[in-house]
């Protein structure tokens, strides 16, 4: 009677144990849908296909829309490339601006002292020489000399300080040169100062 009854006990047991086991054995949603898919077969794929038409047809329109955007982003840096290059070349171009403006205080002193009749030739012919050294100095910095005398009067490189009349020059020509007028590649750093006819 032992046996069985220790039989039986080991047979229910068992079957508890298995009965435990089968809920951890339950599927979750996930396995379901997982399931559902391998039953469902090909059907899934006929819908993708139909989802990628739509696609199909506005993929062109976007590529347009990306190409443009891509073109605009290109003549955009192309415009910024050029504009650093003609700030780089304005800044090499005019970066003597400020030191030639003052040495042209130097040069007006210079021709002023050369216009006075000197005792000593030899130092009137030296300092002559010092004038068209610093000249050629400047020359070669790009500074240039604005021609006025006989010119149309223009305001963009004169600066008119008196009128007079002079049956020598038309109507709007500079009669006098006061002070000369200077650019430094091509941009004006200084006016001259003129008398211009009536």
């Amino acid at each position: 009677m032992a046996n069985e009854d220790r039989k039986s006990y080991e047979e229910e047991l068992k079957k508890e144990e298995q009965k435990a086991a089968e809920p951890e054995k339950e599927e979750t949603p996930a396995e379901d849908s997982r399931n559902e898919d391998i039953n469902a077969g090909a059907e899934p794929e006929p819908e993708e296909e139909t989802e990628k038409q739509p696609e199909n047809k506005s993929q062109p329109e976007e590529d347009e829309a990306l190409n443009a955007r891509y073109m605009r982003l290109m003549a955009d840096f192309q415009n910024y490339k050029k504009r650093t290059e003609k700030e780089k070349s304005d800044i090499y171009a005019y970066a003597n601006e400020k030191i030639v403006t003052q040495l042209l205080e130097v040069l007006d002193n210079f021709e002023r002292a050369l216009s006075h009749e000197c005792a000593d030739e030899g130092y009137a012919k030296g300092m002559e020489m010092i004038f068209r050294q610093l000249s050629d100095v400047l020359e070669k910095a790009g500074l240039e000399e604005i021609k006025a005398l006989g010119e149309d009067f223009d305001p963009n490189f004169h600066n008119a300080v008196m009128t007079e009349d002079n049956a020598d020059y038309k109507s709007g020509k500079v009669t006098g040169v006061m002070q000369k007028g200077y650019r430094l590649n091509s941009k004006v750093i200084r006016p001259s100062m003129v008398k211009v006819n009536n």
